[in-house]
């Protein structure tokens, strides 16, 4: 099944939060399809070139996650830009950590730009926005977004983490 919200493409993946998940849930606005709770509530960004090895990808992901100091079991979903949508790459990212992938439009990615430690002129004038893994990772969350770690690059990919910080009244 996929969903459309206005220049978000998303993919459910085979399962986001496990079934005894008891803590409280914040939907976010638009997208269903994930769920931020108190235990996955970081989004890992991800930028590749066509046809970009598995394991290279797969390789930058994890090493993403160590220097955000997070585990696999925090995330609550991939995200990358909607021309990536069937890059094999991401989605076996996805699906290694079970959580669904979001794909976002270049005009919506390029609304993060103020927001991105690393924004890319190059990047630019090849995907019409200044940066990918950054800007979809904080897109999947929202306003409430924060990068725990700007963009990092392998040879063919790039990969930023992004969380929401919960707070109990």
């Amino acid at each position: 099944m996929r969903g459309d919200f206005g220049g978000l493409v998303a993919f459910p993946a085979l399962s986001c939060n496990g079934s005894g998940d008891t803590a409280e849930r914040i939907r976010l606005t638009g997208m269903s399809e994930i769920t931020i709770d108190e235990t996955r509530r970081h989004v890992l960004g991800l930028g590749c070139e066509r046809r970009a090895p598995d394991s290279e990808v797969m390789a930058l992901a994890v090493e993403a996650l160590r220097a955000a100091g997070i585990s696999g079991a925090e995330l609550a979903a991939v995200a990358s830009i909607d021309s990536r949508a069937q890059e094999p790459a991401i989605l076996a990212v996805a699906a290694h950590f079970s959580v669904p992938v979001l794909f976002f439009d270049a005009v919506r990615l390029e609304k993060e730009t103020p927001r991105l430690r690393n924004p890319s002129e190059i990047v630019f004038a090849r995907v019409g926005c200044h940066g990918v893994a950054e800007a979809a990772a904080l897109a999947a969350i929202g306003e409430a977004a924060e990068l725990v770690l700007g963009k990092i690059k392998s040879r063919h990919a790039t990969a930023a983490v992004a969380r929401i910080g919960l707070h109990k009244a």
